[in-house]
């Protein structure tokens, strides 16, 4: 198994929880997985916690953006909160998508806190073969 380390991960951790939650002029970012799977592009972010109302997603020409907030739950009144570490706020994420991606097409899910975009590949972008044309004929040269 190959384990891949972040050695500032710890610390933006902290600066986050210095700095406060992300804001609609200053939002954190979202952690997002990006894979082909047969004739598609597939985009996941995480979102734990996120209602499906509050996400926001923007096509402009080749550029992809999905917003997203987290809101405290509602508490009574003779709740103290003990320990916050769950961040709050704005999240967002931009993508430059290739001229390949019809944009037109994108299809979005949102399971268990993790939103899926599912993205075409243009059918001008496949593969596909050519046909070649030409005569069969062949002429003779008799000597």
């Amino acid at each position: 198994m190959l384990m891949r380390t972040d050695p500032f991960r710890e610390l933006d951790r902290l600066a986050q929880q210095l700095t406060g939650s992300g804001t609609w002029s200053r939002p954190s970012a979202m952690a997002m997985d990006a894979y082909r799977e047969g004739d598609e592009y597939v985009v996941a972010f995480d979102l734990p916690g996120v209602s499906a109302e509050s996400i926001d997603i923007d096509v402009e020409r080749n550029m992809l953006t999905v917003k997203a907030e987290r809101r405290p739950v509602a508490k009574g009144d003779d709740v103290q909160m003990e320990l916050s570490e769950r961040p709050l706020g704005v999240f967002s994420r931009q993508l430059v998508l290739a001229d390949t991606l019809d944009t037109e097409r994108i299809k979005a899910d949102y399971d268990a806190g993790v939103l899926t975009l599912r993205i075409p590949i243009a059918e001008r972008a496949k593969p596909r073969k050519v046909s070649v044309s030409g005569t069969s004929s062949r002429k003779e040269i008799s000597g």
